[in-house]
């Protein structure tokens, strides 16, 4: 079987540090203080310069600087990495999308001018509520004057395509507040919401109080309301859902986020990145000397495994279903040389007899009651 691997036009970076740890957070990320980070940005270049060495990208389109807390580098320590990314991947300014998450607690306008003097064009900030007990309530250290004065800074400083993560299915939430979260949000009149459901995940707070039911969580109903409300509040407001969790204005889509949700490749550097390279998928080392120590010998990788065929259409179909374009047969000719229907037909089919698939030319998408229940879709293509 054909299966064709690009050279990945897409870098992602882990900057894993943190001002704190919140209640729900999952992803490998450790509290600044003490922490050795020159030692980290040196170990990364050290990564960069590798990677480079054995893959040169032809071409850079996107780059995504994830965490943790990207922004709780100090302005120089912001430039000397910012500098380092554009040694090694270096990009078109006028055609890279380069995104950086951001924390509205740790973006003050020196950063922020560091920031966009380094390439960066797109920030996405971290702010999950409009309401300030819930933010307490799920350990987020910013307020809502944060987000304001963040956002107020980024525009000031000339920065035009801005993101706001938001989160629902949070403890205590209710649909009201959901509303008002949403008033506050769109009346920033931002090019991109990215608008998640709680996800309570092993090793988080959260997750312990879940187990000894001292967790507070909306109804599933109250969840499906407030998620219905989202759709109907953004579309209203005129951005188009384009994704499972994510709304944009025309042309202000995440290109590179895109990326994961077509199945492409991609460069994965940092502590515990994951990276998708030439039909190989690989984890880094996690922890943050680990890491540094591993890069002095090579290249900090904890596994690497070959994605079977089989494996690389089933997440083609998983992940491009996340889409509301859905997936085209075009695309997964491309990739694997044959066609969807050959490897799936029997469950397109059920999903379209259940009217949750519909038939699009070229392809399938979700239908609108599809989309309510998605995973159960998604997980339908694992064998």
């Amino acid at each position: 079987m054909l299966v064709s691997y690009k050279t990945p036009t897409a870098v992602y970076i882990h900057i894993p540090f943190c001002t704190n740890k919140c209640h729900y957070c999952d992803f490998n990320s450790y509290v600044l203080k003490g922490q050795p980070v020159m030692a980290y940005l040196d170990a990364l270049e050290r990564e960069m310069e590798q990677t480079v060495k054995r893959l040169p990208p032809e071409k850079v389109e996107t780059i995504f600087v994830g965490g943790g807390t990207p922004t709780v580098l100090l302005p120089d320590q912001m430039e000397r990495f910012l500098s380092m990314v554009r040694t090694y991947f270096p990009a078109d300014a006028n055609e890279v999308e380069f995104s950086m998450e951001a924390n509205p607690g740790t973006t003050d306008e020196d950063k922020l001018a560091v920031m966009k003097a380094g390439g960066v064009n797109r920030i996405s900030f971290g702010v999950q509520s409009f309401n300030n007990d819930l933010l307490a309530a799920i350990g987020r250290i910013h307020n809502t004057d944060d987000v304001y004065r963040s956002i107020q800074n980024a525009k000031k400083l000339g920065f035009d395509n801005l993101s706001i993560d938001l989160m629902f299915g949070l403890p205590r939430q209710t649909v009201d507040i959901m509303q008002a979260t949403l008033d506050e949000a769109l009346a920033l009149d931002l090019q991109h919401y990215s608008i998640y459901s709680l996800k309570v995940e092993e090793n988080t707070l959260f997750h312990t109080l879940y187990n000894k039911n001292q967790l507070p969580l909306p109804s599933e109903d109250e969840e499906v309301e407030m998620y219905e409300l989202i759709m109907n509040r953004l579309e209203a407001a005129g951005y188009k859902q384009y994704e499972i969790s994510n709304f944009a204005r025309p042309g202000r889509e995440s290109r590179h986020n895109t990326q994961y949700w077509r199945n492409r490749t991609y460069y994965g550097l940092g502590a515990g990145a994951h990276g998708y390279i030439g039909g190989q998928r690989h984890i880094n080392i996690k922890g943050v000397q680990p890491y540094i120590d591993a890069t002095v010998q090579g290249l900090p990788v904890l596994e690497q495994f070959a994605v079977e065929p089989q494996e690389a259409m089933e997440d083609f179909m998983m992940v491009g279903l996340r889409m509301m374009d859905g997936v085209q047969g075009n695309d997964f000719r491309a990739q694997f040389g044959s066609e969807m229907e050959d490897h799936f037909g029997p469950t397109l089919q059920g999903w379209v007899e259940k009217k949750l698939l519909e038939r699009v030319p070229g392809g399938y998408r979700l239908s609108k009651q599809g989309v309510l229940l998605g995973n159960e879709v998604f997980a339908s293509f694992l064998s």
